[in-house]
């Protein structure tokens, strides 16, 4: 009986050691999703400018996509997981976009919504991106990412960038930024009123779509690590919960030993 109850301590004691290494694991990573958190915000408040006003063209433009469009859908993400369900989010959303148009071309961002887009949608995918969201992404980035699409030759007339939307540290939801070809921008109601040349054009075309990735992607960034703060802060709970948990076990099969122990000696001694 004893024999038994020591190997159950040792092996209480060497779990209570492994859960114990895991807290300070997810208490390290949640303290470095903190310091991160903050210059996310920073960058994010600075895209939003600039997307906002990309936004504010199209609009005053009514440049609306038609229904023989075709369409482009990028799912931007990251590479990065222990984030809760951040790279879900996007992947649901672009499986009820496609869902409604089966022929559009899919551009991915990231490798976990590739990975859970790819069992779905596979056929759709014309490219995909990895080595994102490992820092704050830049617009020379974006701009890169916007020439290799060109590069590939996939065209478009709207192309939705499908991102998380930023509300709160504590909430995000999947939402779509639009971007538009030169041709369906040239064909909006109210197009005359700027007087904007073809070659002019042709570049602001490119911006506006480098513009609204780069807004997608740095919001989602702000998400990602918001989300994985406050997943981080779950795990060191649940790590603190369960190190609790195994403490009081270990006490109390280590009393239950000496229990005995004395009791043995004290029938011994009764028995001399």
């Amino acid at each position: 009986m004893q024999v038994r109850n020591m190997a159950t301590l040792k092996e209480i004691q060497q779990r209570l050691k492994s859960v114990q290494n895991i807290e300070k694991i997810t208490k390290s990573m949640k303290m470095i999703a903190s310091t991160k958190v903050a210059k996310a915000q920073r960058g994010m408040e600075s895209a939003r400018v600039f997307g906002t006003a990309s936004s504010t063209l199209f609009n005053s433009a009514e440049t609306q996509a038609k229904p023989e469009d075709k369409i482009l859908f990028v799912a931007s993400s990251s590479d990065r997981g222990l984030c809760g369900g951040i790279h879900s989010s996007v992947s649901k959303a672009t499986r009820r976009e496609i869902a409604e148009k089966p022929s559009a071309e899919l551009v991915i961002l990231g490798d976990k919504p590739k990975a859970q887009l790819g069992r779905v949608v596979r056929n759709n995918i014309a490219i995909s991106f990895n080595q994102i969201g490992k820092d704050m992404p830049s617009f020379e980035e974006a701009s890169s990412i916007v020439d290799i699409i060109k590069e590939q030759g996939i065209e478009f007339d709207t192309a939705n960038i499908i991102y998380n939307k930023f509300i709160s540290v504590v909430s995000y939801e999947a939402s779509t930024i639009p971007a538009y070809s030169e041709a369906t921008f040239k064909a909006s109601p109210n197009f005359a009123v700027y007087e904007i040349e073809d070659d002019v054009l042709a570049n602001l075309q490119e911006f506006s779509f480098a513009n609204g990735l780069y807004w997608a992607m740095v919001e989602g960034h702000a998400a990602e690590m918001c989300a994985k703060r406050a997943a981080m802060e779950n795990a060191t709970k649940n790590a603190g919960e369960m190190i609790s948990k195994l403490t009081m076990t270990f006490n109390r099969g280590r009393q239950a030993v000496i229990t005995n122990e004395l009791i043995d000696i004290i029938t011994g001694a009764s028995a001399l």
